[in-house]
C-alpha cells in the first residue's frame, strides 16, 4: 500500500466530496480549501494576489452555489460547506494513511 501525500486527491476524498457536496472535487479545488478556510477564520476576506487564475472559477462556482459569499470584500461561508470543507481536509492532510 502506498502512503499519501500531504494535500494529494485520492479516491476517497473524491468519494466524500461526492457525498458532501454533490460532486467530485479536483485537485486544485483540495488545494484551495485549506486557504479559504484559513480567509474566513482569519481576514474574512479572499486576497486577490492570493487566488490565481485557475483557481477564481472554484470561488465563482461556490459562490454560485451558495457556499460562499463575498470574497475580496466580507466573505461568509455556510454552515454546511465548513464541515464539508473540514471533512475534505482532514481526509486530505491530516488522516494521511
Amino acid at each position: 500500500m502506498t502512503e499519501q501525500k500531504r494535500g494529494c486527491l485520492t479516491d476517497r476524498i473524491k468519494r466524500k466530496s461526492k457525498e458532501l457536496l454533490g460532486y467530485e472535487i479536483n485537485q486544485l479545488e483540495l488545494r484551495l480549501m485549506p486557504y479559504i478556510q484559513y480567509s474566513i477564520l482569519n481576514d474574512r476576506r479572499v486576497n486577490p494576489n492570493h487566488v490565481s487564475p485557475e483557481e477564481r472559477p472554484i470561488l465563482s462556482k461556490w459562490r454560485e452555489a451558495g457556499h460562499i459569499t463575498g470574497g475580496a470584500s466580507e466573505m461568509t461561508m455556510t454552515k454546511k460547506f465548513w464541515d464539508a470543507v473540514s471533512e475534505i481536509l482532514w481526509l486530505g492532510y491530516v488522516d494521511i494513511t
